[in-house]
């Protein structure tokens, strides 16, 4: 159930047997954290809560603040039964500055239609302190009305005193339009300066003022952290992001409602030119249009699809595909799921097929070159997650060359000192290993993985007729040639192949050069 997650920062939600959510959790690498629950010695709650899972479904975003945003957003809008200590916790809060003749900043846990919101802040100790540091920075007023006469702030220097007319209203709000920009995140020279100053107090043994510095660092690193969970949108938008190969493409769809992630819809469809355009004609003929649809490529005939969205909504629908900004990162987060949708089916593919134990997040494939007696190589690439993993690309000069184009024993060699290396540094081993060849490479492969006491699931491709061999089973199994886990298996083939190929070839050109010179 939890074997198919990916590790990266997301948020979890366990489902019973009616499809019901039942419990919302956050996480910086859910498969860990959902493993997490299945273990044993749990509390009794945990125990009757695992009991009634049937499934899991989730939602992967950009960093942990952003799952414990969206968590929030979605146990006040699904009330899990198992996160009802949640359900009537308080909201995070947002720092407002008003649209007042002369406008302050203060915190805030309500949104309303009038004024500039920044937010959500996860830390309330930061929010604080950024409000109060930006108060002190730019000299705003902190009063709810205007007092008649000028208060305490104003004889220590903290605010500008525009109750008795200290300051233009024009020059206050220049200040009010540069503390927006710092609200925004632009705090590099606010910070630099408060840098100097914590160390000069630090060097004077001023502690208390370098503590009082540090903590308004503290604060401010918070602006920093780009939260696209929370929009704080006044319509409704639908985020669409895909990933795809020749065969396949994966579609992603976010419904945000408000400016909340309210909802994630994934399809797998048959690769098409115009599969953008085609999917959301078909998509909202059928489903709720929103004033916004925000996608990851231009489509065809877009004035035409937005003219027959806004018929049948009754109301103006813009189709945006975002060059940069919170919009562009969102889209990101879409395509990043749409990949992880995309990627998985092919490796549970691959697991079903194959009955392998785990799902095969690392596949090591391997390849020998040779040219007569000499030049003898062999190479290793590793996929991970159904990508290329290249930091991990491997090659070998075969040092015990028994006989003329022994691909055999070079398989032999290569497979013993890449995973007696793995076992003497006790690294992890790979979930599948695909050698190139049939059943003579197949066999020599697994002589070195029993001589080492390794149990890794391996099979041989075969080139001839694109057949898989197994071990310990005398016939090839067939599968289909245009299936994704084919696909894969023959793009990493090919891949191990032409690094092979590469490396001999630089060893040739290698020995050339050194002949030239004697």
């Amino acid at each position: 159930m939890y074997h198919n997650l990916p590790t990266q920062p997301g948020v979890y939600l366990f489902k019973d047997k009616n499809n019901h959510i039942i419990y919302i959790g956050k996480a910086k690498n859910l498969q860990k954290r959902v493993a997490s629950y299945f273990r044993s010695n749990q509390s009794y709650k945990t125990t009757i809560l695992v009991k009634r899972i049937t499934s899991v479904d989730h939602i992967i975003v950009n960093s942990e603040v952003e799952a414990l945003l969206l968590e929030n957003k979605l146990i006040k809008k699904h009330t899990p039964k198992y996160n009802i200590l949640l359900k009537d916790s308080k909201t995070f809060a947002y720092i407002h500055v008003t649209d007042d003749q002369f406008p302050r900043v203060y915190s805030t846990r309500r949104l309303g239609k009038k004024g500039t919101y920044f937010g959500p802040y996860t830390s309330g100790n930061a929010r604080v302190e950024i409000v109060r540091l930006c108060n002190e920075l730019f000299q705003l007023r902190t009063c709810k009305t205007l007092p008649k006469r000028a208060c305490l702030n104003y004889h220590i220097g903290l605010c500008s005193a525009p109750c008795i007319n200290e300051i233009s209203e024009d020059k206050y709000k220049e200040r009010v339009i540069k503390a927006k920009e710092f609200l925004k995140g632009k705090t590099t020279p606010v910070l630099n300066k408060l840098k100097v100053e914590m160390k000069q107090a630090s060097h004077a043994r001023k502690y208390e003022i370098a503590l009082e510095k540090r903590r308004q660092i503290e604060a401010i690193t918070i602006l920093d952290e780009k939260q696209h969970v929370d929009l704080i949108k006044k319509f409704d938008q639908d985020i669409i992001g895909t990933s795809g190969n020749d065969q396949k493409i994966a579609v992603c769809l976010f419904s945000i409602s408000k400016g909340v992630i309210s909802g994630k819809k994934e399809y797998l469809l048959d690769a098409d030119d115009d599969l953008r355009a085609s999917f959301v004609k078909m998509y909202y003929s059928t489903h709720y249009i929103p004033s916004e649809i925000i996608i990851d490529a231009q489509i065809e005939d877009k004035d035409a699809i937005e003219k027959y969205l806004e018929r049948r909504k009754g109301a103006k629908v813009h189709i945006t595909v975002p060059l940069k900004g919170d919009k562009k990162r969102l889209v990101e987060m879409a395509q990043k799921n749409a990949l992880f949708k995309l990627d998985n089916k092919t490796l549970k593919d691959i697991q079903r097929r194959l009955n392998l134990p785990v799902v095969p997040r690392v596949i090591e494939c391997f390849d020998m070159s040779n040219l007569g007696f000499s030049h003898h190589v062999g190479a290793m690439v590793q996929y991970k997650d159904g990508k290329s993993n290249n930091d991990e690309y491997r090659r070998y000069k075969i040092k015990q060359i028994r006989k003329k184009n022994d691909d055999f024993a070079s398989m032999r060699e290569v497979i013993y000192r890449r995973y007696k290396f793995l076992q003497d540094a006790k690294m992890a081993m790979p979930d599948l290993i695909l050698v190139d060849g049939g059943k003579g490479q197949l066999s020599s492969a697994l002589e070195s993985l029993q001589q080492l006491g390794l149990k890794i699931p391996i099979v041989g491709l075969a080139k001839k007729n694109e057949e898989l061999f197994l071990p310990h089973e005398s016939d090839p199994r067939v599968f289909p040639q245009n299936s994704s886990m084919m696909l894969l298996m023959r793009q990493m083939r090919n891949e191990v192949h032409r690094y092979a190929i590469r490396y001999n070839r630089k060893r040739r050109e290698m020995e050339f050069k050194e002949n030239i010179k004697l």
